[in-house]
C-alpha cells in the first residue's frame, strides 16, 4: 500500500497508539521519519527508539511511548505541512505551540530541529508538525 504522506502516518500511528494505552508502535523506516523521532526523543516527549533492517533497503522503527501519572506526555501531536499545502515560516515568524510549552518541528537547511533550535541557529524552514 503506498503512503503519500509517510510523516503524517508516523504521527497518526503515534497518537492512535497512545489513544490505546500503547507502550509501543511501530512504523516504516525512512529518514524523516527517523529525524523527527530524534528531536521528540531529545525533547523528551518519547522513550526512544529503536531500528530494525530487514534487508534490501527495508527498515522498521520501534517507537518506545512515554506516560506520566496514566496519561500520554504528548497530548496533541498536528502535522502541519502536508502534500497539498507547504508550510514555511521564517526565523522571526516561526509559530509558538501553547506560549511555549509546546515545540514545533522545523525542516532546517541545518537539519530537522525544534523551534527553539531554529531560533537559536537563526534559520527558517518547512514547518512539520506540531508537538504539546
Amino acid at each position: 500500500m503506498s503512503v503519500t504522506d509517510p510523516l503524517g502516518d508516523m504521527l497518526t500511528r503515534i497518537r492512535n497508539a497512545q489513544m490505546r494505552r500503547k507502550s509501543k508502535v511501530t512504523t516504516p523506516g525512512s529518514r524523516i521519519r527517523g529525524n523527527v523521532l530524534d528531536v521528540l526523543k531529545d525533547e523528551g516527549y518519547i522513550r526512544g527508539y529503536s531500528t530494525t533492517d530487514f534487508g534490501n533497503g527495508r527498515t522498521e522503527f520501534e517507537i518506545e511511548l512515554k506516560y506520566h501519572d496514566g496519561s500520554p506526555v504528548i497530548r496533541e501531536i498536528e502535522r502541519v505541512s502536508k502534500p497539498g499545502r507547504r508550510v514555511y515560516a521564517a526565523v522571526d515568524a516561526m509559530p509558538r505551540v501553547a506560549n511555549g510549552l509546546g515545540i514545533t518541528i522545523v525542516s532546517t537547511p541545518k537539519g530537522v530541529m525544534a523551534d527553539h533550535a531554529a531560533r537559536e541557529a537563526n534559520v527558517g524552514g518547512e514547518v512539520l508538525c506540531k508537538v504539546f
